[in-house]
């Protein structure tokens, strides 16, 4: 399998903490969803192979099994969203709420860690 991430594959990925890797995912998912809006598939269907790369690398640097079944529940999730049928009734706001939690707590870790 071709990796759009490279480094991160080879070990760069583990490098980062557990926030920092929920919002590089959410980074993703935003961009597609900005780009799903602009009617740009093509673009929005790249980010979002991008943000379930980025999703399953997560997953498999993480032991932890409470863990293990948000990301695997969160990857389902975004499959229907941009893939399938939306059964579960996501929405943008939805997502835009659940990443930014990541992105609030990967800054204030950082900070902490300065």
């Amino acid at each position: 399998m071709k990796y759009q991430h490279q480094q991160l594959v080879h070990g760069g990925w583990e490098k980062l903490n557990f926030f920092e890797q929920m919002a590089n995912v959410g980074s993703e998912v935003i961009r597609g969803i900005s780009w799903k809006s602009k009617k740009n598939d093509l673009f929005s269907r790249k980010a979002i192979v991008r943000a379930l790369e980025l999703l399953d690398l997560t997953i498999y640097s993480q032991q932890k099994y409470r863990k293990l079944k948000e990301l695997t529940r969160l990857r389902e999730l975004l499959v229907d969203y941009f893939y399938g049928q939306n059964q579960y009734s996501s929405t943008t706001i939805l997502w835009h709420k659940y990443f930014y939690s990541f992105n609030y707590a990967a800054i204030m870790f950082r900070a902490k860690k300065a």
